[in-house]
C-alpha cells in the first residue's frame, strides 16, 4: 500500500513534469498540423471532407492516453535509465530524421541510430571533444539502448492495438496512378498518436523501494526509484489499393506484434550479452524497413480491388452521414442499378438519379457477390451522388502522386494534385500531391 502510495505522488509529480515539456505539445501540434493536410487533400479530390481534423486530433490524444498509461504499467516491471539530456537527445533525433521523412518520427529509428552511434563511438574511447560535443557524447554513451529498445517493442504493441481499434477510422480514399498509368482507387491510412509515458528510473539520491526489480538496471535498484514523463510519438501509414481498410489495419497489427516481439527479444539478449547491442539497434532499423518494403511488394503483386467492373460502379468510399451511408452501402460494394437502369459510368448514374429526384431504388452487390436492393427518399440538399465516393475513371484526370512527406513540407502544407490526360487527350495544370508511405 506504501508503495502504491509513492508511485500516486511520483506520478502527480512526473505529470506536472509533462506539462512543462514542450515535446509533448510539439507532437499535438504536429499531428493537428497532419490531419488538417488530410482533411484539404479530401476537399481537393472529392469537393467535400470525410473526416474532421479537430475530432480526428482528439480521437488519437485519447487513444495515445490510454496507451501510454498502458505501456508505463508494462515498461515498470522492464526498468529503463533515463536523463533529461536523454530525452533530448531522441527528441533532438527523431527531429532531425523527420526532416527526411515523417514516418522516421518513430522510438525504433531515432533508438537504432542512437545505438549505432554509440557503437561507433565505443570505437575511440581517447577521444575527448569540448563543449557541448562532449555533453552530446556522454549522454548517448550513457544511454541503455537495450532498455530503449525493450520500450520501442512495448511501444509497437500498443501501436499495434491501437491499429487495429482506430486505424481504418483514418484512412483517406485517394485517386491513384496504377502500375500501367491507369487510375485506380485506394486508400492512404496513416495516423500518428502522442503517447505520455511515465517511467520509473533508479534514483541518483535516493527514494522509494519497489517491492519487485527491473529486468533493466540490476544494482541501480538497489537505492530506490523515482518516476520521469517521456512523451513520444508512435504511428504507422500504409497505402493500400487492393484491400478495405479493415483488412489492411488488420494485417498491419499482426505485422508489428510480430516486430515487437522479435526486438523485444534481441533487447533482452543484448542486456544479458552486451555484444548484441549493435546487432538489436541495426534489427530494430533494417526489420522496419523490411515491413515498408514487403508492404509495398505486397500491394504491387495484388491486383486493385477499387476499379470499375464490367457491370455497374465500384464505391470507393461513402460520405458520413450521407444518404449512401443511412442505406447500407460500404466501401468496395458495386452499384448495379439506380431506378431499375443499370449504370456504367457516373454520367448514367446521374441521369438514374433525375430520373425520379423525390425517390430512388438501388441494386447494390456486395462483397460476397450477394445482390441487396435498397430504397429511399431524397431530400434537397442531398448530396449529387447519394454521398457515394465511386472509383475513378480515366476522365476524371486527376491523381495524386506518391512521394515522401518531411517536417519542412508538412510545415508548408503545400498540396500539388497532378492532373492526368483524360479520354480527349487534353492536360490540365497540376503538380503532385506529396502522400507518406509506411511507418510505424
Amino acid at each position: 500500500m506504501e508503495t502504491l502510495k509513492q508511485l500516486l505522488m511520483y506520478g502527480i509529480d512526473a505529470g506536472i513534469q509533462l506539462l512543462t515539456q514542450p515535446f509533448y505539445y510539439i507532437s499535438i501540434l504536429f499531428v493537428m498540423l497532419f490531419y488538417r493536410r488530410q482533411v484539404l487533400v479530401e476537399r481537393k479530390l472529392f469537393h467535400v471532407k470525410l473526416h474532421s481534423w479537430g475530432l480526428q486530433t482528439w480521437r488519437t490524444f485519447l487513444g495515445g492516453l490510454a496507451a501510454g498509461i498502458g505501456v508505463s504499467i508494462v515498461v515498470a516491471f522492464l526498468g529503463i535509465s533515463l536523463s533529461l539530456e536523454a530525452i533530448i537527445c531522441i527528441w533532438v533525433t527523431s527531429l532531425i530524421l523527420m526532416l527526411f521523412h515523417i514516418r522516421y518520427l518513430c522510438f525504433a529509428y531515432s533508438i537504432g541510430v542512437l545505438g549505432i552511434i554509440q557503437f561507433v563511438l565505443g570505437w575511440f574511447p581517447n577521444w575527448q571533444p569540448e563543449g557541448w560535443i562532449h555533453q552530446v557524447t556522454a549522454t548517448i554513451l550513457s544511454l541503455d539502448i537495450p532498455a530503449l529498445l525493450a520500450l520501442s517493442a512495448v511501444l509497437h504493441f500498443a501501436e499495434a492495438l491501437l491499429v487495429r481499434i482506430q486505424g481504418s477510422g483514418f484512412a483517406t480514399p485517394l485517386f491513384l496512378e496504377g502500375k500501367r498509368g491507369k487510375l485506380v482507387g485506394g486508400y492512404h491510412m496513416q495516423s500518428f498518436w502522442p503517447l505520455p509515458l511515465f517511467l520509473l528510473v533508479p534514483a541518483v539520491g535516493g527514494g522509494g523501494v519497489l517491492p519487485w526489480t527491473p529486468f533493466f538496471g540490476g544494482d541501480a535498484w538497489s537505492t530506490g526509484f523515482t518516476m520521469m514523463a517521456l512523451p513520444v510519438v508512435i504511428g504507422f501509414g500504409e497505402m493500400t489499393q487492393s484491400m478495405l481498410p479493415q483488412e489492411k489495419a488488420g494485417i498491419t497489427s499482426k505485422r508489428l506484434i510480430f516486430y515487437g516481439a522479435i526486438v523485444l527479444a534481441l533487447s533482452l539478449l543484448a542486456e544479458w550479452w552486451s555484444p548484441l547491442t549493435i546487432a538489436a539497434a541495426l534489427a530494430a532499423l533494417l526489420l522496419h524497413e523490411g515491413l515498408v518494403w514487403y508492404s509495398r511488394y505486397e500491394e504491387q503483386q495484388r491486383s486493385p480491388m477499387f476499379v470499375h467492373p464490367v457491370r455497374g460502379l465500384r464505391v470507393l468510399a461513402v460520405l458520413p452521414d450521407s444518404p449512401a451511408s443511412e442505406l447500407g452501402i460500404l466501401a468496395g460494394e458495386t452499384i448495379l442499378k439506380v431506378n431499375g437502369k443499370l449504370i456504367h459510368s457516373k454520367e448514367q448514374l446521374h441521369s438514374a438519379l433525375r430520373q425520379n429526384p423525390a425517390f430512388c431504388k438501388l441494386e447494390v452487390q456486395n462483397h460476397q457477390g450477394e445482390s441487396k436492393f435498397l430504397q429511399r427518399a431524397i431530400y434537397a440538399g442531398d448530396h449529387h451522388q447519394l454521398g457515394a465516393i465511386v472509383a475513378p475513371d480515366p476522365r476524371d484526370g486527376i491523381a495524386v502522386g506518391l512521394k515522401p512527406v518531411s517536417l519542412i513540407t508538412l510545415l508548408a502544407n503545400k498540396l500539388h494534385i497532378r492532373s492526368k490526360r483524360g479520354a480527349s487527350g487534353s492536360k490540365t495544370s497540376g503538380g503532385s500531391e506529396e502522400a507518406g508511405f509506411p511507418s510505424s
